[in-house]
């Protein structure tokens, strides 16, 4: 349950704490005094989106805090809603993100407003308040249900593919084989290109780089032979003076370094040679991956990716053609499992049916409705994702009444009490449910019947939750 919950700058609320005690509460006010913004905090430290226009004209963020929980185990929860910026979440001090806040928090406070009132009249709603008192076994089957239907949504996917055009199909598995084959055959991998352009650059140029290494090598014969010479006389010079020690180790390793360059050089231009079969293979492959990057890609990473698809792609088709002969039997399979799964489905639901009907009409009883009639029909329909029922709820407000669909026969009042009466029959015992709007078409009268002493009723006390 909510047991602390204060916000600041928030709307209109500077600074504002509540502290609900077990039970009922009621939060009263007038129109524009900050009702809503309590709500809001209750939103965020559910973990749904913060709205910076939210923020308030007291500070640069807008703050929520509360506690939650029961006695025994009870969680921290603040959000911090900057002026510019993204929220922030803490739950008892450690950073969370909003999704993971709604996971951990979302189930603890239950807000009801106005729209949820009125979606009772959807049976899609309806059938989502049965499931919430499914027991362990009805939320494995429903868990089992959806499943199934995946897999028979998918097959089904697959037989209107196949029936449809299977010639289609094997037109596209052609193509693609071609594709990938075309691109495979290339026999490319990354980096290829890169290198291929050093290498046609050297070739095509043998010439001009064997001339210019020679005249490198020439002129390095200059500079080996004068460091020689200066090595030779800076070490006689460290042997008189010490001093001279740092200049001879330095013209050593620059003699050093000068005949490593000479030697590389050499090595270069002893190997460069003029090769024209080697650059024709190497413009043919050049010309092949042109080709290939006109086709299937502006880079060579792109054409490799288009080949690895379309190899993949030619996967799935062998695999949904190979199927041809036998998805009519998966199909039907599927099919007699959804119907089964489905039986035990509607069972489990008309169970969950009968005891919310029973605990809500106890609480319709505590609200002010002793002789309402409730009813939850489960109703057989064609399998869907939710399962093979329509859900219905018929009410009426006093036995003597035919009961019918409640946006025929139930007031603005009624509808309210109603939808409290559901949602504590299916709340978790311990959780707080927060009605927005719980008063609206609610008048209370007074314990007493009107007689000749009591001349007239006394004005409706109307209240915002």
């Amino acid at each position: 349950m909510l047991h602390h919950l204060r916000v600041r700058n928030l709307g209109v609320l500077e600074d504002a704490a509540i502290a609900p005690d077990r039970g009922f509460t009621v939060v009263t006010g007038e129109t524009g005094a900050g009702k809503t913004m309590l709500l809001g905090a209750l939103r965020l430290l559910g973990g749904e989106k913060a709205k910076t226009a939210s923020v308030g004209p007291f500070a640069q963020e807008a703050i929520a805090e509360g506690l939650l929980g029961n006695d025994d185990d009870e969680v921290g929860v603040t959000r911090v809603v900057p002026r510019e910026g993204k929220s922030r979440a803490y739950v008892n001090g450690n950073v969370i993100s909003a999704p993971t806040l709604a996971e951990k928090i979302g189930n603890l406070v239950d807000i009801v407003g106005q729209h949820d009132r009125l979606a009772l009249k959807s049976p899609q709603a309806i059938l989502e308040i049965v499931d919430a008192r499914l027991d362990a076994e009805g939320k494995r089957t429903r868990a089992s249900y959806r499943e199934t239907w995946g897999r028979y949504r998918d097959a089904l996917g697959d037989q209107r593919r196949l029936g449809g055009d299977s010639m289609a199909l094997e037109r596209e598995l052609d193509l693609l084989r071609h594709q990938a084959g075309e691109i495979a055959a290339a026999g490319l991998a990354k980096g290829d290109d890169l290198r291929m352009e050093s290498i046609g650059a050297r070739l095509r140029n043998a010439a001009t780089i064997r001339e210019n290494l020679f005249a490198v090598l020439s002129q390095l014969d200059g500079v080996t032979s004068g460091s020689g010479e200066a090595v030779s006389t800076l070490r006689k010079l460290a042997g008189i003076d010490p001093a001279f020690s740092e200049q001879s180790e330095v013209a050593e390793e620059i003699d050093a370094r000068a005949h490593d360059l000479h030697r590389m050089v050499r090595l270069l231009a002893e190997t460069v040679e003029e090769d024209p079969r080697a650059l024709l293979e190497l413009e043919e492959r050049l010309t092949l991956l042109g080709d290939l990057k006109r086709k299937y890609g502006r880079t060579l990473n792109e054409v490799l990716q288009f080949g690895k698809d379309a190899s993949l792609r030619v996967s799935e088709l062998e695999s949904l053609l190979a199927q041809a002969s036998t998805i009519g039997g998966v199909v039907a399979g599927l099919e007699a499992d959804l119907a089964g799964i489905g039986a035990d489905l509607s069972s489990a639901r008309r169970d969950a049916a009968g005891r919310i009907e029973d605990e809500a009409k106890a609480h319709l009883t505590e609200l002010g409705l002793p002789a309402a009639l409730l009813s939850i029909e489960i109703q057989p329909q064609a399998p869907g994702p939710s399962g093979a029922d329509r859900v219905t709820l018929s009410f009426a407000s006093d036995e003597r009444l035919a009961p019918g669909p409640i946006e025929e026969v139930a007031s603005g009042g009624e509808l309210s009490r109603l939808m409290l009466a559901l949602r504590l029959a299916t709340k978790t015992p311990g959780g707080t449910i927060v009605f927005d709007e719980i008063d609206a078409g609610v008048g209370v009268r007074p314990p007493l019947p009107l007689d000749a002493s009591s001349p007239t009723w006394p004005s409706p006390l109307r209240c915002s939750v």
